[in-house]
């Protein structure tokens, strides 16, 4: 028996280097083995046999027990009687009135004034009598 194991096992480590397959392949390999690792661990599954469930818990009904209602009687009050002073009254004075002074209009005096075409520049090169 113990020469069965041995080779079994030894069968098993010498699979991986003989099988020939695309990466696909061992990806798609690899992420099953995962998937069966993590159900071996959490306990889902066939595997969740060894671990049962436990016993579903039993909650007796909250008992509702209904108040009595007390309804206040309203209360009157007279009010109080309030009398405001009156409100205060402002006067603004006048605003006040500014006179503006009339404008000055400088106009030449007669006879100082003479037309460019007719007078004479002595400083002016380009025009010649």
């Amino acid at each position: 028996m113990k020469r069965v194991a041995a080779f079994v096992l030894l069968t098993m480590l010498l699979i991986p280097g003989v099988a020939l397959a695309g990466s696909s392949t061992d990806a798609a390999l690899g992420l099953g083995a995962f998937a069966v690792f993590n159900q071996i661990l959490s306990g889902t599954g066939i595997f969740g046999a060894f671990n049962p469930a436990p016993a579903p818990v039993v909650v007796q009904r909250p008992v509702y027990v209904q108040q009595p209602v007390y309804v206040q009687q309203p209360v009157y009050v007279q009010q109080p009687v309030v009398v405001a002073p009156p409100a205060p009254v402002y006067v603004a004075p006048a605003p006040p009135v500014y006179y503006a002074p009339r404008p000055v209009v400088v106009y030449p005096a007669p006879g100082y004034w003479m037309h460019r075409h007719h007078a004479r520049f002595e400083h002016d090169r380009r025009h010649r009598d």
